[in-house]
């Protein structure tokens, strides 16, 4: 495969945060890559120096000549007034009628392509600006958080292209998830260094734990035999008949070296103070109405959530999630019907502008004290702000020194000191990195307490929902099964799930009695040396793979790029070998069995 994309020792800072040094990056036509790190590491950063849009201090970045660089950005690059079909005229120049074809998958239709972007809700803007990134038929894709506001429906029609692009990708997002979905390996930035890795999210993840545990070990073990060592020394070294000795264990000591641990980044560990227990309902609803303004949105709703649920809210967007948890929340008056909350609940609603509400001016100190509820002891702040990677030392910083990312766990670290009975959460885990998405999941499925929130994580919900509600065509109904059933469901009718043995067409049947004695034997025959030339290479590839992986058992500290590459190669001509071989077989056993 040929290296489409490349950079050359490059450097970037911002302030005095190196965010990365001498980079030496390499991107194959068809790699497809998940990019991982914490908040604030520089992923957007390099995304930004690739495309032009920022400036490197130092360094270089090397574009093949056939690259058709796709980029999809966090921030959007609309115009006040512009239309769906303008936008996509606009950023393509292709002609209206491809722009067309091409929001058509995205459900950009008719009156669709005619609307101001500025009206369409975050997902609906997500869809337009993919249609767009599609329409300049890129052959390698920079994907920032593709996942953020868009719908589960969008995002398994993205799953779904990504796994069929002929062409690369890099991909930053925080639900592993998606990213296991759609990528075969893995970068991560971490510590100002990039670690690429030839497999998906959770084999490095897992490596990375190997390797850690490795090195504690292998210095544990360095540090035993020093002891040993220093107490011969201490023990002998001023005996003239043991001073050779002595003097020879203080060279063995010398050389005795322990491996480099990094600093490890601080952990997220998320603790929710408990609430009391109560075996009553939290809220129920009775021929709900909702909308805002003159528009109704859904209507004849009716539920009853019991104290202790993590209820999921599920839909298209535009369908009526969020502005059903608005009208719980109370921000938005109900159109009809009823709707009640048990007498001695309380709830906090968190949302995407949440974060952006805080005064720039407050302290972190001062805005998690105003927030702690009178029944919980002060010392409980300095835990909260700890959980969410806040240290002592960030206390007295202000809210205008903080990035997006902190802005966002500053404000659910506020909520949660607030002690509520209920969360209604909307979005909670958009600009959160992987880490602290899948922390706040694990502490909110052990919370006692009830949760109602809208996620289009596909991580986060599969984590904590133990009940689905979904909003579709104006009303809303109970979905009886798992999330896993749910995501299943919605994936048979996009019509992405594909039958594993498809029933044969009548030609097939047709064609195949027409087969002659002499023909299906002849056919089963060249089947045959198919199969077993098929099963050679099969061979002949896995002991190659056998080979490298022995050499990274032994080696697994040292970085070769050469050896990484053929790994990579490896993994991607072995499923196809064993694609083929079951292809092969299968024919075999059909010809076999129905015999002329």
């Amino acid at each position: 495969m040929a290296t489409i994309l490349s950079t050359d020792v490059l450097c970037k800072a911002h302030g005095p945060l190196m965010l990365f040094e001498k980079a030496m990056l390499s991107f194959d036509e068809h790699d497809k890559i998940g990019f991982i790190g914490r908040n604030g590491a520089g992923k957007s950063t390099l995304l930004n120096i690739i495309t032009g849009h920022e400036e490197a201090d130092s360094g270089t970045v090397s574009k093949h000549p056939n690259l058709r660089l796709g980029y999809l950005k966090q921030l959007d690059a609309f115009e006040p007034e512009e239309t769906v079909l303008a936008f996509l005229l606009r950023q393509s120049g292709k002609p209206d009628w491809f722009c067309g074809k091409i929001g058509a998958q995205f459900e950009l239709k008719k009156e669709k392509l005619e609307t101001k972007i500025a009206s369409l809700s975050g997902g609906w803007q997500m869809r337009v600006k993919l249609a767009a990134l599609l329409c300049q038929e890129p052959n390698f894709l920079l994907l920032d958080e593709p996942t953020n506001f868009l719908d589960l429906n969008t995002q398994l029609l993205l799953e779904a292209f990504l796994r069929d692009f002929h062409g690369g990708f890099l991909i930053v997002s925080h639900d592993r998830e998606f990213l296991k979905n759609t990528c075969t390996h893995t970068l991560e930035l971490e510590h100002g260094l990039f670690t690429f890795f030839p497999g998906d999210i959770e084999t490095y993840l897992s490596f990375k734990e190997e390797q850690l545990a490795f090195k504690i070990k292998f210095n544990q073990k360095i540090d035993t035999e020093k002891k040993k060592l220093l107490t011969f020394v201490e023990r002998f070294g001023a005996s003239a008949s043991k001073a050779t000795q002595a003097q020879s264990k203080l060279k063995q000591m010398r050389k005795l070296k322990t491996m480099e641990i990094k600093h490890r980044l601080k952990s997220v560990r998320i603790v929710v103070p408990t609430v009391d227990p109560r075996k009553t309902f939290a809220v129920k609803a009775q021929n709900l109405t909702v909308g805002y303004g003159d528009k109704i949105i859904a209507k004849d709703i009716q539920f009853e959530i019991d104290r202790g649920q993590k209820v999921a809210l599920l839909g298209q967007n535009g369908a009526g999630k969020s502005t059903l948890l608005k009208t719980l929340a109370g921000l938005l008056e109900k159109k009809d019907g009823t709707f009640a909350w048990n007498n001695r609940t309380e709830f906090a609603y968190y949302d995407q502008h949440t974060a952006e509400k805080l005064h720039p001016q407050d302290t972190i100190s001062s805005y998690l004290t105003r927030q702690l509820a009178h029944d919980l002891p002060p010392e409980v702040i300095m835990r909260m702000a700890g959980n969410f990677l806040f240290s002592k030392d960030d206390l007295d910083k202000t809210i205008s020194l903080l990035s997006g990312g902190e802005r966002s766990r500053l404000a659910m670290a506020g909520i949660l000191l607030q002690r509520p009975d209920v969360l209604l959460l909307d979005e909670p885990t958009n600009h959160l990195d992987l880490e602290t998405v899948e922390a706040l999941g694990e502490a909110l499925k052990n919370w006692n307490g009830t949760v109602i929130f809208v996620s289009h994580s596909r991580t986060f919900v599969n984590l904590i929902a133990t009940r689905i509600l979904e909003v579709r065509d104006g009303s809303l109904r109970v979905f009886p099964g798992t999330y896993e059933e749910y995501v299943y469901q919605l994936q048979e009718e996009e019509g992405l799930n594909v039958a594993s043995s498809p029933l044969p067409s009548p030609q097939d049947e047709e064609r195949e009695s027409a087969l002659t004695k002499a023909e299906r034997h002849e056919k089963i025959k060249e089947l045959k040396r198919a199969i077993i030339k098929v099963e050679k290479e099969l061979d002949k590839l896995e002991e190659e793979r056998s080979a490298l992986m022995k050499l990274f058992t032994q080696d697994p500290l040292t970085f070769d790029l050469e050896r990484t590459r053929t790994l990579t190669r490896l993994e991607t001509m072995i499923p196809h070998a064993e694609s083929e071989w079951t292809r092969l077989t299968e024919e075999l056993e059909g010809l076999s069995k129905n015999p002329s």
